[in-house]
């Protein structure tokens, strides 16, 4: 036998254990399904909610921002929480604080007021923070072999988010025919709600890092080139799509196209985002993580080249689902890279700090997309997006040729 053969009592625990890897993965993919309906909403309303809100209309996007910023500073928080409490009992009070991000937004709207609108979508971004590491959590148990599928089974929850999310505006938009809009971010309150009886039935392993000892300081795990080039292409891969969708909607509607084209827009991008889980894992699995990563990254280009082409609608959504196809290769890619980079007692760290600094460059760029849309329109937005794939991609590159060991 192989000296790299699993014994027949090591295959029977590894089966074992992705029996509760893959029951937890579907629980999470029916909280995504939930959860990622959340930052739909807040995008394909966010800008309009801030154009008729904001005195100052280069701030229209500020609320889409303000949910990636929120996220961003929430991952340190999040991660002590579920190392304290565990993953179930913080999945839970996340649900709770979506409840209060929902309807202090609706009431943002309701009487006026931009600040408490923001103030709501800042708060839906702690609770993304959360949700966020459903696709961390999903591999806490799996197998080597199994943890890119585990991720891909979460991330596919997202294909119903994204036909929840849209599905959400277009029925509820006008429910509060005093307050336009109101009503989608009370629903978004109620998806939070329905999502805390959903990870209820969750069964995590314990997440707390060992307690003889923490495993290596994170500057020197962050050191490490194969972690910097996963944090690279995960930063890429989000930003440049959250940098594309919060432009896209106020494009849309700045070239004479509707808030139900929008919306719609949007779904497809989503549907486009979440559709591929289904079989991103076994793409990784037969060509390597590096090679569905770079190929998301020429996605991601190619939906800028499509975006520059035209501005009928036909254009907006063919850029916004292979924007959103170009996101799921190079985001699930990414984090299957950096599961490469940890050890299990330091997995909860390195996963915050993977999070912290990948969504804290999805908050500039959905912040300076509006900025830069208002500046220079749509083709501005579209040609800024080569130089960092092509940034991402030599990195890519470089590493297949410079392998390091994985941590023992």
């Amino acid at each position: 036998m192989s000296a790299h053969s699993p014994t027949s009592s090591e295959g029977a625990r590894i089966q074992a254990g992705d029996v509760l890897a893959r029951r937890n993965a579907l629980v999470l993919a029916f909280a995504q399904a939930l959860a990622g309906a959340s930052p739909a909403i807040v995008v394909s309303l966010g800008g309009l909610v801030g154009q008729n809100l904001a005195e100052n209309k280069e701030l229209a996007t500020l609320p889409v921002s303000l949910i990636n910023l929120g996220l961003a500073l929430g991952t340190i928080p999040a991660a002590m929480m579920m190392r304290r409490y565990g993953r179930r009992s913080a999945y839970v009070l996340a649900g709770l604080i979506g409840v209060i991000a929902g309807s202090m937004a609706a009431a943002g709207i309701a009487v006026a007021s931009f600040g408490l609108f923001c103030l709501g979508t800042f708060i839906a971004g702690f609770w993304g923070s959360y949700t966020q590491s459903y696709r961390f959590a999903a591999t806490d148990t799996a197998s080597e072999a199994f943890k890119p599928k585990a991720i891909s089974w979460v991330m596919a929850g997202g294909l119903a988010a994204g036909i929840i999310g849209p599905q959400t505006v277009i029925w509820t938009r006008d429910m509060i025919v005093t307050a336009p809009f109101a009503g989608a971010f009370l629903g978004q309150a109620v998806l939070a709600l329905l999502s805390v009886a959903v990870v209820s039935f969750l069964r995590p392993a314990p997440v707390t890092d060992a307690p003889k000892t923490g495993g290596r300081p994170l500057s020197e795990i962050m050191s490490q080139p194969r972690f910097i080039v996963a944090v690279v292409a995960g930063l890429v891969s989000y930003g440049l799509m959250s940098f594309i969708m919060t432009a896209a909607p106020l494009a849309m509607i700045g070239c004479g196209h509707s808030v139900g084209a929008a919306a719609l827009g949007i779904q497809w991008h989503i549907l486009g985002m979440f559709g591929p889980s289904f079989f991103t894992g076994n793409l990784i699995g037969r060509f390597g993580k590096g090679r569905v990563t770079a190929a998301g990254l020429v996605l991601i280009g190619l939906a800028a080249v499509i975006g520059l082409s035209g501005i009928t609608v036909a254009h907006f959504w063919v850029t916004l689902i292979l924007l959103g196809i170009g996101w799921n290769f190079g985001f699930i890619g990414a984090t299957a890279l950096v599961t490469d980079c940890y050890r299990p007692e330091e997995r909860t760290k390195v996963q915050a700090a993977n999070d912290f600094l990948v969504f804290g460059s999805v908050a500039v760029a959905s912040f300076s997309s509006g900025k830069l849309l208002n500046a220079g329109g749509w083709d501005n937005v579209n040609w800024l997006v080569f130089p960092p794939v092509l940034v991402a991609l030599a990195l890519l590159a470089w590493q297949r040729q410079a392998k390091a060991p994985v941590p023992a």
